[in-house]
C-alpha cells in the first residue's frame, strides 16, 4: 500500500481518492473549497490539507484532477504547490484534461527535480468515477506509468500507456473528437425521426443492435428522447477540451471540420442557457432552430 494525496475533489475526483483509500492506500486530500475536503474526510477517513505542498509532503503519488491548465500550474507550482512538497522519487498523476503543452511543461520541471509527472486523463464520466470504471491514457515516462498503475487500478477498468509526455492528453483529445460527432449524429438522427412522424424509441430498437449502435445512442437516447440533459458531462467542459483539440490540430496540422462545426453548436447551447446542460443537448438546439 502507498501513501497518495488527491488535489481536487471535483464530481469525478471526490469518489476517485474514495476508491484509492477503500484499496488500503493511505491518503490525504486538498480542494480549494476546504469544506469539500472536510465532507471527503467525514466520509472516507484519510487526512486534509491546506495546500497542495502540505498534501503532497512524504507523498509516494499525487494525483490531481482539477479544471484545466491554469488550474494544474497552480497545484503543481509556486511555494504552496505539490512539487514543493515532494520528494525525489516521487510522481505525480495528472487526470486533468488540459492542454499537451502544459503537460510537457510540467514533465520537463518534474524531471529536473527528479520527479516523474504521468498525463493520465479519464473517460467514462461521473458514473465512472463512482463505480470504479474509467478508462485512463497515459503519458509519460514508462517506469512512472509502470509505478502509477497500481494507483490507478482503483478506479479504473482500463489503464493503458500511449506513449511519451503528452500523448495522453492527445488521446484525450481523440475521445472528445469522436464524442462531438456521435452525438451530434444521434441528434439529427433523432430529430429526424420525429419531424418524420415516427416513433423514435422504435428506431433506436431497431438500428441500436447494428451498425449505427453506440455508446451514446444505448446511454443517452431515451433521456434525449424524454428532454433531460442532466446526465453527464456538461457543455461548459466539452467546450474547453474541444477548445485544446482544436489547437492542439492547429500546432500538428490536422484537420478538424466537424469539430469546429459541432463546437459552434454547443456554442450555440450555452447562449441558449445550457452550460451545464449534458453534451447530449445538442439534440434540444435542434429543436430549438431546426
Amino acid at each position: 500500500m502507498s501513501k497518495c494525496a488527491f488535489l481536487g475533489l471535483g464530481v469525478m475526483g471526490y469518489p476517485m481518492a474514495g476508491h484509492l483509500i477503500a484499496a488500503g492506500h493511505e491518503v490525504t486530500v486538498y480542494n480549494r473549497t476546504a469544506a469539500k475536503a472536510g465532507r471527503w474526510t467525514a466520509q472516507h477517513g484519510g487526512r486534509a490539507a491546506s495546500t497542495p505542498c502540505e498534501a503532497a509532503q512524504g507523498a509516494d503519488f499525487v494525483m490531481a484532477c482539477v479544471g484545466n491548465d491554469d488550474d494544474l500550474r497552480n497545484v503543481c507550482l509556486g511555494a504552496d504547490g505539490a512539487f514543493a512538497g515532494m520528494s525525489g522519487g516521487a510522481v505525480f498523476v495528472d487526470h486533468t484534461t488540459v492542454s499537451p503543452m502544459v503537460t510537457r511543461e510540467l514533465h520537463a520541471i518534474a524531471a529536473e527535480q527528479d520527479k516523474g509527472f504521468v498525463d493520465a486523463p479519464v473517460s467514462g464520466g461521473q458514473a465512472g468515477a463512482e463505480n470504479g470504471q474509467l478508462v485512463v491514457m497515459c503519458g509519460g515516462d514508462q517506469s512512472h506509468c509502470d509505478a502509477a498503475a497500481p494507483m490507478i487500478a482503483a478506479y479504473s477498468k482500463l489503464f493503458r500507456r500511449i506513449g511519451d509526455s503528452g500523448a495522453g492528453q492527445i488521446a484525450k483529445s481523440v475521445n472528445q473528437i469522436c464524442i462531438a460527432g456521435l452525438v451530434q449524429g444521434l441528434s439529427e438522427g433523432l430529430a429526424f425521426a420525429e419531424k418524420a412522424g415516427i416513433d423514435a424509441r422504435a428506431v433506436v430498437e431497431v438500428i441500436g443492435g447494428g451498425a449505427a449502435g453506440s455508446w451514446q445512442m444505448v446511454n443517452r437516447s431515451e433521456t434525449m428522447l424524454a428532454d433531460e440533459f442532466e446526465h453527464g458531462f456538461a457543455v461548459d467542459w466539452m467546450r474547453k477540451d474541444l477548445a485544446i483539440c482544436l489547437a492542439t490540430a492547429e500546432e500538428s496540422g490536422a484537420s478538424l471540420p466537424v469539430t469546429a462545426l459541432v463546437d459552434q453548436f454547443y456554442k450555440d447551447v450555452q447562449q441558449m442557457g445550457g452550460g451545464r446542460w449534458d453534451t447530449s443537448s445538442l439534440l434540444k438546439r435542434l429543436r430549438a432552430f431546426g
